[in-house]
């Protein structure tokens, strides 16, 4: 699957489970790790917990499996790295804390508005 489309599968499934705050950031041109970050916001660990789950589920069943996922004990911040997508679930505190998005400044921020109004019309 081309990172594109799973970037596309993952922000729905974030979506329909109520994140907060999604953000994509392309970064293929910044760095071998991966060719794009999803930064969301749980509002509770309970959330943050949720949110990976659900990823982690929804993706499992089209057999897409997480190359590794970190942080599921502390709640605050869980990174699920999908290869060529890696997800960043945060608690707000921590989000704000680590300031992702400024650390990745220079990457491209993808207009992720369409997905979220073709995701709220299913």
């Amino acid at each position: 699957m081309e990172s594109k489309d799973l970037v596309k599968k993952i922000v729905k499934i974030l979506d329909k489970k109520k994140g907060a705050e999604i953000k994509v950031i392309k970064i293929d041109d910044l760095t071998v790790i991966a060719d794009y970050f999803i930064i969301v916001t749980g509002t509770s660990s309970t959330q943050v917990k949720a949110l990976a789950g659900e990823v982690e589920f929804m993706l499992k069943q089209e057999g897409i499996a997480a190359r590794n996922i970190e942080g599921h004990n502390s709640n605050t911040w869980i990174l699920m790295d999908y290869n060529s997508v890696i997800v960043h679930v945060f608690y707000t505190e921590t989000r704000k804390f680590y300031d992702l998005e400024h650390l990745w400044q220079d990457g491209t921020e993808v207009d992720i508005s369409e997905i979220i109004e073709e995701n709220a019309a299913e």
